[in-house]
């Protein structure tokens, strides 16, 4: 067999996300796309801001000379000193252009920091409910993901992922604005997890995975992860920022108060030459560096969650209404969520049960859709309640 056998494994445990999506097309398909209500794939459906655009056309437009050529292996100095001039301000840590690495995406980003840092059998710690890609990350490293439950209000417990903390253990993630729940981990938690790092016989390292830090509601300002945990290092990128996940535009940002970060500038840079990454994309990187402080509109996704969240609650669904990002994350009815999945599928309507991201008994609906969709669901939503509970 030409595919390696470790590949067909993760094959089998590969994203609901994309299987769902899959789902979708076949019954698009059957039924037609007017008879289907999407919720599986997080893809954002807002245009981009209109300044983003703006910039593109004009940095496209001058074309200096070897513009598309290859620069630094971190990425253009004038842009990384932008980006650490921006991350100084809003979050008081004195970031410099040399702690910053443009890459492609908060993945590159992710993957960049862990093939550095992480030997054979080093452990990772992983948050439950996670995003479904993070498994794959660590194992991409030969490491080893040690999964932690967080509450159930989904906020982490410190006292969790102190038990399950090793001389193995190198690194934390943590993904707030969370994806799935929602849920942004608020600063006296955030410094109970430094007290508990700072306490160690060993460097341990959070990755603090920020690609959704600009879709928050109801007012809520984001507690900065670095300004809390001193040993942080920042995954970040402009997919949701601007709603162009198709570029893959990111960074990495390495706190200046690790002692280390000499060594780890020199390893990063070598892991995102040779994982292929290379440079992250020449006339984004430009773009982003202009436009540090435009966002999209996050209001529109804030009404669709009043909208969603309201009427399954009026049906009887268990629905916290998420602080950020776009999706909302509620019980399944029956404990069975992939079951329940299946109903609602019958029904017409698309969501990504909870054990994709490693919490069953929930249900992951994305909110990157017309309000139409949302509104033709919700009898769909009903009737599989009703069908769950016979």
């Amino acid at each position: 067999m030409s595919v390696a056998r470790t590949v067909v494994e993760q094959l089998e445990r590969a994203s609901w996300i994309r299987r769902m999506f899959e789902e979708g097309a076949r019954l698009k398909a059957e039924r037609g796309a007017e008879n289907i209500c999407d919720f599986t794939l997080g893809n954002p459906d807002l245009d981009p801001p209109g300044e983003v655009l703006d910039i593109l056309r004009r940095v496209a437009a001058e074309s200096p000379p070897h513009c598309h050529a290859y620069m630094p292996n971190a990425g253009f100095p004038e842009v990384r000193a932008k980006v650490a001039a921006h991350l100084a301000r809003t979050t008081g840590v004195e970031f410099t252009a040399g702690d910053i690495f443009m890459t492609v995406g908060s993945a590159g980003a992710c993957n960049t920091y862990l093939r550095s840092v992480l030997d054979p059998g080093d452990e990772v710690i992983v948050l439950m409910p996670c995003f479904s890609e993070y498994p794959f990350y660590v194992l991409n490293h030969a490491g080893r993901m040690v999964a932690v439950e967080t509450g159930e209000d989904f906020l982490p417990d410190v006292e969790r992922i102190a038990r399950a903390i090793t001389p193995r253990t190198r690194v934390i993630i943590l993904n707030s604005p969370n994806n799935p729940t929602g849920r942004v981990y608020p600063e006296a938690v955030l410094r109970q997890l430094n007290e508990l790092i700072e306490s160690l016989d060993h460097p341990v390292t959070v990755i603090s995975d920020e690609p959704y830090k600009p879709i928050l509601f109801d007012g809520l300002a984001f507690p900065e992860v670095v300004s809390a945990i001193r040993r942080t290092v920042i995954a970040n990128s402009w997919s949701k920022t601007f709603a162009i996940p198709g570029e893959r535009i990111g960074y990495l940002a390495i706190s200046p108060r690790l002692e280390e970060r000499a060594a780890l500038r020199d390893a990063c840079v070598f892991s995102n030459r040779v994982l292929g990454f290379v440079n992250a994309p020449a006339i984004w990187q430009r773009v982003v560096a202009e436009a540090l402080e435009v966002r999209v509109d996050a209001s529109q996704y804030q009404t669709r969650r009043d909208v969603m969240c309201d009427a399954l609650a009026r049906m009887g669904y268990s629905i916290p209404k998420p602080e950020g990002t776009f999706y909302v994350f509620p019980k399944t009815p029956i404990p069975d969520d992939i079951a329940f999945v299946r109903l609602l599928a019958g029904e017409g309507v698309l969501g990504v049960p909870g054990a994709g991201f490693g919490r069953a008994g929930y249900l992951r609906l994305s909110l990157t859709v017309p309000m139409s969709v949302i509104e033709r669901s919700l009898a769909g939503f009903e009737r599989a309640l009703q069908r769950a509970r016979e």
